[in-house]
């Protein structure tokens, strides 16, 4: 599918260069719609026929789908493209681990809690999972709704799963309007399952395992019962049946981007929680298999996965995957450059130098936080590339930090003029030297020992 330009999108805007939408020019305006990073509802001149027009265009190939309700709002979809290098990805894969309603109480608050309490910082984000899938193992329509109403309070949104109409119900009558994600329209139950999403006005997901031309057909039944917000999830077919599961993912998204198929023009949903609910092996392999299973899908298009494992071993390859993902390829991860504090500094403070890539920056303050180093951080702007690529790319050289040490004024905030560099720009520290009249320290190659080096050199 080619790429929406900003002449497609000027050719339909007034082109009065109104600048109402904050904009100098329609062009201006054009494009920043064209890179997402503008709305049209700022322009205050087009008609209601371009403006539906306009949204047709700009409209992602997967329909962006909202989970929850203000501050547990969870967009998913939204993308454009088949392949990351082409554009970035929106919306991060929205994350659910699976509760069942047969818990005893304080077992069911401390899983909730478990849940939402979960949390660790990569590169200066906080990672957290998104979701609780309340799932209707006891088969008790009173006990599931029961569950339900004690997630209200919850900090996530919630999907309800189950096959059962009447469950379903019971449990909207308490959470339908906190917009919940309703789990699963079959063929066996898609009209009483379509008039709850109607009724509540919430998300619904289509299940066919295997079968994917069954769940365009679902699809189509709930797009013609005026059913907008529709999930797919074609199956998850786990062992040596993954490669099924893989197949229908990649063809269903390609059949969205690809085709703009109205079928299947929705994110996708998979569940390797399968993997730990029909496994007779131990935790550890359950675990280890369900990370594995849920990082492949997430490589192949998902949009939203449901969980059973809450263990932070399992989570953390899955999250730190999740979020190398979402990130734009065609913008470096960087810090901004400048001066940063560590421990009590003064005025015989020792001063390191590093580059402004994110993952350089944040293992280096990792490393001074947990030696509990004193000193001063200068971070060179090399447009975030990391120590040996910008040396070798030209951005980290002699001259570049020298304006560095300058600009910073940490000449103003230390006596010594000792500047320690890291190991890998060894081969610089002579032109560094040249260029800023400070005695240059080659550091470590590696910045967990950096702490140590500052307490034997200073």
């Amino acid at each position: 599918m080619a790429k929406v330009t900003a002449m497609d999108v000027y050719k339909l805007l007034p082109q009065t260069n109104c600048e109402d939408c904050g904009e100098a020019s329609c062009m201006a305006f054009a494009t920043k719609l064209s890179e997402k990073e503008a709305d049209l509802t700022l322009c205050t001149e087009l008609s209601d026929k371009k403006f539906k027009k306009l949204d047709d265009l700009l409209a992602p190939a997967v329909k962006e789908i909202i989970i929850g309700k203000d501050e547990k709002a969870r967009i998913i979809g939204g993308d454009e493209v088949l392949y990351r290098y082409e554009e970035s990805y929106y919306n991060q894969t929205v994350l659910a681990v699976d509760v069942p309603d047969d818990l005893d109480d304080s077992d069911f608050e401390n899983r909730v809690k478990e849940i939402e309490d979960l949390e660790f910082e990569r590169t200066g984000e906080l990672l957290k999972l998104d979701a609780i899938a309340l799932r209707n193992k006891s088969g008790d329509p009173e006990k599931f709704a029961n569950c339900a109403k004690k997630l209200k309070s919850s900090k996530y949104p919630v999907f309800l799963v189950t096959f059962d109409p009447i469950a379903m119900e019971k449990a909207l009558e308490f959470i339908g309007t906190d917009r919940p994600l309703i789990y699963a329209a079959t063929k066996d139950n898609i009209f009483d399952m379509a008039d709850l999403a109607t009724k509540y006005q919430c998300p619904i997901t289509v299940f066919s395992p295997g079968d994917i031309e069954k769940m365009k057909d679902l699809v189509f039944t709930l797009r013609s019962n005026g059913v907008e917000d529709i999930v797919l999830d074609p199956g998850t077919l786990t062992g040596d049946a993954i490669g099924d599961t893989l197949d229908n993912f990649v063809m269903s998204r390609r059949l969205a981007v690809e085709d703009k198929d109205e079928d299947f023009r929705y994110p996708l949903l998979g569940v390797p929680a399968l993997v730990r609910l029909n496994n007779e092996d131990d935790d550890i392999k359950k675990g280890t298999m369900e990370a594995t299973i849920a990082s492949t899908l997430m490589n192949k298009y998902a949009d939203v996965l449901i969980l059973k494992g809450s263990e932070i071993w399992e989570l953390i390859p899955i999250l730190t995957l999740r979020q190398s993902l979402y990130t734009d390829p065609r913008k470096p991860q960087a810090v901004d450059p400048g001066i940063y504090e560590f421990g009590d500094v003064d005025e015989n403070s020792a001063v390191l130098l590093t580059t402004n890539f994110s993952l350089t920056y944040y293992t280096v303050e990792g490393d001074l936080k947990s030696g509990d180093a004193n000193c001063y951080l200068l971070v060179l702007d090399t447009v975030g590339k990391a120590v040996d690529v910008a040396i070798a790319g030209g951005q980290f050289d002699g001259e570049s930090v020298a304006d560095l040490v300058k600009e910073t004024g940490i000449e103003d905030m230390v006596k010594t003029r000792k500047l320690i560099i890291p190991g890998l720009a060894a081969p610089l520290s002579g032109e560094i030297e040249d260029e800023t009249g400070w005695n240059v320290m080659v550091g470590p190659r590696d910045s967990s020992a950096v702490p140590d080096f500052i307490d034997e050199k200073f």
